[in-house]
């Protein structure tokens, strides 16, 4: 079981879900991924959940409440890039164009974070590992594996992500304006062109999460009171992928890599 135990500037270090029913959302995803959650107290009524595969944690999910609730901030899974200085790339952030919407701050002894909003309307999180390095457990079924930024903007996402991170953005095999996300030269993610993206939804992050077969994870997520986005498919050459989201809305993707 491959561990992480850290994580390289600029890749996906943690994965967090912010849904309405914290509840009911610990039992769908220990029914679809295996995950075994874990709570701990962080407040009067209100505690965070660590899911964890493996004895390693490999997501967490909270609450929505507070300013978030009062915004109307829907349910989501929250995406957080590594760094060795939170308030570095808040000044990079903002002379990029982009927007600081929280911190940087400290969480306690295990790390300093901030939250972010790109020029194109995606937010995303950075995390200054202290005790707590992020996600701990990689390449099995049940965690992150991609995630894609989708935008209407790339061209501007691009510039923006590379001087912030140093990311690069190289084309896809084929001719359909999907770029790769390389960090350090290591592929994390992609931003599909804008007519791949739904004009409808605002700019976001969407994470893949990693299954052994995508047919079965979708039919048991739909079991489990999941909505279908979009049914199974197959990507020629890269595997089979569906988009769903859990009972609360929270939207993500099932994918099952091609055979090597």
């Amino acid at each position: 079981m491959p561990n992480i135990d850290k994580h390289a500037p600029g890749s996906f270090s943690w994965i967090e879900l912010a849904t309405t029913d914290q509840t009911a959302a610990k039992a769908f995803y220990a029914g679809l991924f295996g995950w075994e959650p874990a709570d701990f107290p962080m407040g009067p009524d209100q505690f965070y959940t660590m899911f964890r595969l493996g004895g390693r944690d490999a997501a967490a999910g909270f609450t929505i409440h507070g300013p978030m609730k009062a915004q109307g901030v829907p349910p989501h899974w929250g995406l957080y890039i590594a760094t060795d200085s939170a308030d570095g790339t808040a000044a990079k952030v903002q002379a990029a164009g982009g927007k600081v919407l929280a911190g940087p701050f400290d969480v306690s002894d295990y790390g300093r974070m901030a939250v972010f909003q790109d020029p194109t309307g995606a937010t995303f999180s950075v995390w200054q590992a202290g005790k707590n390095t992020g996600t701990g457990i990689t390449g099995v079924p049940g965690t992150l594996c991609w995630a894609d930024l989708n935008t209407r903007d790339q061209a501007g996402a691009t510039a923006f992500y590379r001087a912030v991170f140093g990311w690069e953005a190289t084309p896809g095999q084929d001719a359909s304006g999907y770029l790769h996300i390389e960090n350090g030269g290591q592929p994390i993610g992609g931003i599909p062109a804008a007519h791949q993206t739904n004009p409808n939804a605002p700019p976001h992050w969407m994470l893949y999460f990693l299954v052994a077969d995508c047919d079965a994870s979708t039919a048991k997520a739909k079991e489990l009171g999941a909505a279908v986005f979009m049914e199974p498919f197959t990507m020629e050459g890269v595997g089979r992928m569906a988009v769903v989201a859990d009972p609360q809305g929270a939207a993500f993707s099932l994918f099952e890599p091609k055979p090597r």
